[in-house]
């Protein structure tokens, strides 16, 4: 439901931090899907490999690692349906409620020790993400709707709660489920996905009319009907569109279902070419030509702006293929081949070290939360009553993770902590980043998005330059933890210059009534990536075998670096195919 620059204008007189209050109530919801989703994610692949004594599963990296891509990428896939429900009957929040409520039941699945509820867990993660997704960000893109000068920003605080999400997650879950017990660890996930379904549910009406279910037979009208010109989807279309989709969900699932379970669909050849190989690569040509007989048959301005979001959503499959190893081959560096245990004046450090980057985060996003409460607690109690017991939950865990690292003679750094150095960072530069894209040294998309790339590069490079005394074919060793440490901060850096800056220009972009579908189309860009990033990874072996485990690693700096020089070569065009869009 379209509103229209009066009506968004309402939302601004109740603010917080300039922005309004709605856009924190979605930052809050956000926070705790994401904590649910990063922390099971950083016990995911851990667990599955875990020796059978320390009560993992012993499974060979690439079974784990082929399961986890095909997670992640199935996540991103979902949003495309979920996108187009929410637009034609649901509605954002009704769909955003469902998802919630999903995935709760998705975490409480994972709790229980057993490889059916393990798999019927990750179904109903995957089905909840699709509701839940695409359907948070298109609320933001309506309620910004004639201030779109504040988009940038808004989006990248939106990418904070993100990130805070993803920093207390994977710090709790991840210290619960590798100190306590695995399940432990997938439980929490779950409580704290169930305090943001009741915290979105009893605060909706912060919104208006704003994601309320569509209402028959009218149409939305967000620019000039001159140039947004309908398109509607012919026979071809729809047939190539189930074509494409389903070879490409039977071949995501087909790949550890046949490196697990011993089942391959696809076991032929074609011209002596494997049968899963041409069977995605028939797919993928089916999905172009229909990608480009849809973006011709658009009025100029709209097509042009279309092919500026299919090359911008090219690039993001390049930066996820390479981020998403946070949580499969870093994670194993992280577990297998770095020093984490810690004694005398090095333990010390760590103690310290930890507490601050706890604390400091955890007070400054309590601090948010209060001025939240001073904006809505007389209208929505029950909401905030929900937010704060959560809040205490968070501080009381928080203490008695702090109080037993304090008296641990020798304390080990769990595999999965490092994988919050990439939320710290978030949530200490975020407010930077958001500064910046809204001054005079904003600079073009196509720099943001070639500098994300190039950033990203460099932080494998470290890890590559950190690995390079490890003899070839290792499985374990014990390097610095710096070499980790730098890693996730430049490929934090790479992310707040992407991630929410190509969110932010495809709401921008993308025709108001299409905008949950394109959000859709987008997060298919972000699984394929996330799918090359379990399939990628998955080759740590073989190459460390081979060659090396600094190969590895080097790779993923050459791919992306040259990404990035390639798309600011890209501005001139971008530029124009943009129409004045900044």
């Amino acid at each position: 439901m379209a509103i229209d620059k009066a009506s968004s204008d309402e939302f601004f007189k109740s603010n917080v931090l300039g922005h309004p209050s709605g856009l924190f109530v979605l930052f809050f919801t956000e926070m705790w899907e994401r904590f649910s989703y990063y922390g099971m994610r950083a016990l995911l692949v851990l667990f599955l490999t875990s020796a059978l004594f320390n009560e993992g599963w012993a499974w060979p990296r690439e079974h784990a690692l082929a399961l986890y891509g095909t997670y992640t990428s199935l996540v991103y896939l979902t949003p495309i349906l979920g996108g187009f429900l929410a637009d034609k009957y649901m509605g954002y929040r009704n769909a955003v409620v469902v998802g919630a409520f999903l995935m709760t039941l998705g975490h409480a699945s994972m709790a229980l020790d057993t490889e059916f509820f393990l798999y019927a867990g990750l179904f109903f993660l995957i089905l909840g993400n699709g509701f839940f997704k695409p359907n948070m960000t298109s609320i933001i893109s309506h309620m910004y709707e004639g201030h779109e000068e504040k988009k940038d920003g808004a989006f990248t605080i939106y990418y904070m709660g993100v990130n805070a999400g993803a920093f207390l997650g994977i710090l709790l879950c991840g210290y619960v489920g590798e100190q306590i017990g695995w399940h432990w660890g997938f439980g929490l996930a779950g409580i704290f996905m169930f305090f943001g379904l009741l915290q979105f549910y009893f605060a909706q009406n912060i919104f208006g009319e704003v994601g309320k279910k569509p209402v028959k037979g009218t149409e939305e009208v967000t620019i000039d009907k001159a140039v947004d010109k309908l398109n509607p989807f012919t026979l071809i279309d729809k047939a190539f569109i189930v074509i494409s989709a389903v070879i490409g969900l039977v071949w995501i699932i087909n790949d550890p279902m046949s490196k697990i379970g011993g089942t391959n669909v696809f076991d032929f050849s074609v011209a002596g070419m494997d049968g899963s190989n041409f069977m995605i690569l028939f797919a993928l040509i089916i999905f172009i030509i229909l990608l480009v007989s849809r973006i011709i048959r658009y009025s100029p301005i709209v097509r042009d702006k279309m092919i500026a979001v299919s090359i911008f959503a090219f690039f993001t499959v390049f930066f996820w293929a390479a981020f998403e190893q946070a949580g499969g081959s870093m994670t194993i560096f992280a577990g297998d081949y770095t020093d984490r245990v810690l004694d005398g004046s090095s333990a010390n450090i760590f103690r310290v070290v930890n507490t601050l980057i706890t604390i400091i985060p955890l007070g400054i996003i309590t601090w948010v939360l209060f001025k939240l409460f001073q904006q809505t607690f007389a209208k929505y109690a029950l909401s905030n009553v929900f937010l704060g017991t959560s809040f205490l939950i968070i501080w009381v865990l928080v203490g008695f993770m702090l109080y037993n690292q304090y008296f641990q003679e020798n304390p080990e750094v769990p595999a999965s902590w490092f994988s919050v150095l990439n939320s710290l960072f978030i949530i200490i530069f975020a407010p930077l980043f958001s500064k910046l894209w809204e001054s005079k040294y904003n600079p073009s998309v196509a720099v943001k998005y070639g500098a994300g790339l190039i950033l990203l590069g460099v932080g494998f490079l470290s890890l590559a330059y950190g690995a390079h005394g490890i003899p070839s074919g290792a499985k374990v060793a014990a390097v610095s933890m710096i070499w980790l440490v730098f890693a996730y901060f430049f490929h934090t850096m790479g992310e707040l210059c992407l991630s929410p800056v190509g969110l932010s220009y495809l709401s921008k972009l993308v025709p108001g009534r299409m905008i949950a579908f394109m959000f859709g189309i987008w997060y298919l860009a972000i699984a394929i990536g996330n799918k090359l990033a379990g399939t990628t990874g998955g080759m740590i072996d073989a190459i460390t075998a081979e060659y090396s485990l600094s190969t590895f690693f080097l790779l993923f700096f050459i791919i992306p670096a040259a990404a990035g020089v390639l798309i600011i070569l890209l501005h001139p065009l971008l530029k124009k195919l943009m129409h004045g869009i900044l």
